[in-house]
């Protein structure tokens, strides 16, 4: 969010040294400069509250698919909202036409039961399924659209499934 508003005070400034350029020439015909910014996403990601999400289907474990979010300059998701989680279901189900379980950045390998996303959002939001998190096993990451639900649940790292990442726009 301090990325957005950071990028919407730029293109202001840039507006008003224009429009200060403009006024110096002392033409007397009116002049008009537009600046365009606009927030986009690379092709194949999708804009959701300002952050850019890609919905990747090929199974891997959560470590993997940390590293492959990373090979495209972003993290495995984080969620700030109810909103934010809807719309990633959303972009889910128009990839797949179904609502598959994916990782997300959630993790407590720091520490049991202190949950944080791998891109350093803090962690407020959650969507737990009844009963979770659990520890059976060594179950440390965090997977989204369980059950009829639609909710999170912490898997075993080591699962193979699909995922989804997230990198400013």
């Amino acid at each position: 969010m301090k990325t957005l508003a950071v990028f919407a005070l730029v293109c202001a400034m840039m507006a008003l040294v224009r429009a200060a350029e403009a006024a110096s020439e002392k033409d007397l015909a009116v002049k008009s400069h537009v600046v365009k910014c606009s927030v986009y996403c690379p092709g194949g990601w999708t804009l959701i509250n300002g952050r850019c999400f890609y919905f990747n289907p090929r199974p891997m474990t959560w470590a993997k698919a940390e590293r492959n979010c990373h090979s495209m300059r972003g993290h495995l998701a984080s969620m700030g909202n109810m909103m934010e989680y809807h719309e990633i279901q959303k972009m889910i189900m128009t990839a797949t036409y179904q609502s598959k379980e994916a990782w997300i950045g959630g993790s407590d390998v720091h520490e049991v039961n202190v949950w944080t996303w791998s891109d350093g959002t803090p962690f407020h939001y959650t969507d737990w399924c009844d009963g979770e998190p659990n520890y059976r096993g060594v179950q440390r990451c965090l997977l989204m659209n369980v059950s009829a639900e639609k909710c999170w649940d912490n898997r075993q790292c080591s699962v193979k499934m699909q995922s989804v990442c997230v990198k400013r726009s």
